[in-house]
């Protein structure tokens, strides 16, 4: 049997990505974008990377192995990032202004890795050019932003991704499926935090170039911790609860690192949904010993999709919820290994858990998201909800941030929720 941790990007379609219709489509269908894949063998999606710094890097490595996809065009205009980016694409143009790049009739889509502050300008303009769009999260600086590029996004009819890797996760895909059958009961909580110790600084060769390169750390260009990380763990709780939460309030602070740098280091939120139901978001970088990880609650058990381990309550589950269990097992992900013979748990009193999928693999989504936008790319077909689940992840990052930055409680804007949750839109001033 073929070892988790060797899956690579075909199996993961395989076996994930063409189910056909059910409760996996259901629960994560921007899966379908997998649909054609066999169809478009000898297709090619031309992309042009605009912020090939480290992170954009990261994405370039994936897509320069996806044999349907060409990196056409580089646009930066700090000279290592350029250098670095070509070592992979060695073939591309190189731009200094996006605009410029934009015009390249070699260019059919568009990777966004600039700074935060600079997402919405970019991908407006993209989208006027005919282009399609993949932008980092958060994808506006602003909940303003963020809607204005959604509705940009809808008018021009053309793909449009963010950098929310969990949702091709098959951790987090089978934690999910798992939730939405009513495996651990009605959810109560979500807990999220991310923690780690570093100043998150990087080397400057050059004074002049400090705000350039650690924008990360300036009010100018990013707000910090709550949309670098908390932008991916907030995405759960829409995800796992299919509703949005209706209200939030947090405090941020500079509590460690006390060396120039504007944004907190130290911050925490606190999300309540329309049911009750609470989610908070926690993260500290000066003590990584609890890590990161998304505890996901029930009042039959617990799931925490990082870790790939769910728990059950005290007693044992009821036979109909094993069977259910074995059921999507069977239908869903039957070729996947996991940790022994049995969905049952150890006994209550151990209560050390079972494995989601066996041992951790070594994707984290990434090369399943990238391979899946560049398939939309090409069979024109954008993913179901894959644009507002990033929409949803943005505007609650940024409401949280804007409720830290207040201290206050602030209630979800009604002009911000969209009509694929059944909310009537209302237009203001934004």
């Amino acid at each position: 049997m073929e070892d988790v941790q060797s899956l690579d990007r075909r199996n993961f379609i395989k076996q994930v990505g063409l189910v056909g219709a059910g409760t996996l489509l259901s629960s994560s269908p921007w899966l379908s974008a997998f649909a054609d894949k066999e169809h478009t063998v000898s297709s090619k999606a031309r992309i042009g990377v605009i912020g090939p710094g480290s992170r954009g890097q990261h994405l370039m490595s994936f897509i320069a192995n996806n044999k349907k996809a060409e990196i056409t065009a580089l646009c930066d205009i700090y000279k290592p990032s350029i250098d670095g980016a070509l070592k992979i694409a060695p073939g591309a143009k190189v731009y200094d202004d996006y605009r410029k790049l934009l015009e390249d009739k070699n260019v059919d889509s568009v990777v966004i890795a600039t700074p935060l502050n600079t997402h919405c300008e970019i991908a407006l303009a993209a989208f006027d050019a005919g282009k399609d769009v993949f932008c980092e999260k958060s994808i506006g600086f602003t909940p303003g932003e963020c809607l204005v590029m959604y509705d940009k996004y809808k008018a021009s009819g053309k793909i449009f991704f963010s950098g929310q890797q969990r949702l091709f996760d098959t951790r987090y895909i089978k934690a999910m499926e798992m939730i939405h059958a009513g495996v651990f009961g009605d959810i109560q909580a979500i807990r999220t935090f991310w923690n780690r110790n570093g100043d998150w600084r990087r080397p400057v060769p050059s004074p002049e170039l400090e705000r350039h390169i650690n924008w990360r750390l300036y009010r100018e260009y990013s707000k910090g911790l709550m949309t670098e990380l908390g932008c991916h763990q907030l995405q759960i709780g829409s995800w796992a609860l299919q509703s949005i939460p209706n209200k939030v309030m947090g405090h941020g602070a500079i509590t460690h690192w006390k060396d120039g740098r504007e944004v907190y280091d130290n911050v925490s939120c606190l999300y309540i949904f329309d049911g009750g139901q609470k989610m908070t978001f926690n993260s500290v970088i000066a003590n990584k010993f609890y890590g990161l990880e998304e505890q996901i609650m029930g009042h039959l058990g617990t799931v925490e999709p990082e870790k790939g381990k769910y728990y059950f309550e005290d007693v044992a589950p009821a036979p109909a919820f094993l069977r259910m269990i074995n059921e999507i097992e069977n239908s869903l992900f039957n070729t996947l290994p996991f940790a022994g013979t049995s969905w049952a748990p150890e006994t209550a009193g151990e209560n050390k858990g079972e494995y989601i999928l066996g041992k951790k693999p070594e994707s984290d989504g990434t090369p399943e998201l990238l391979a899946a936008y560049v398939e939309a790319v090409i069979t024109r077909k954008q993913p179901p909800k894959i644009a507002e689940e990033g929409y949803y992840a943005s505007v609650l990052t940024l409401l949280g941030y804007e409720a830290i930055e207040k201290g206050e409680i602030l209630t979800f804007p009604d002009e911000l929720k969209l009509d694929y949750l059944n909310h009537q839109r209302k237009r203001s001033e934004l």
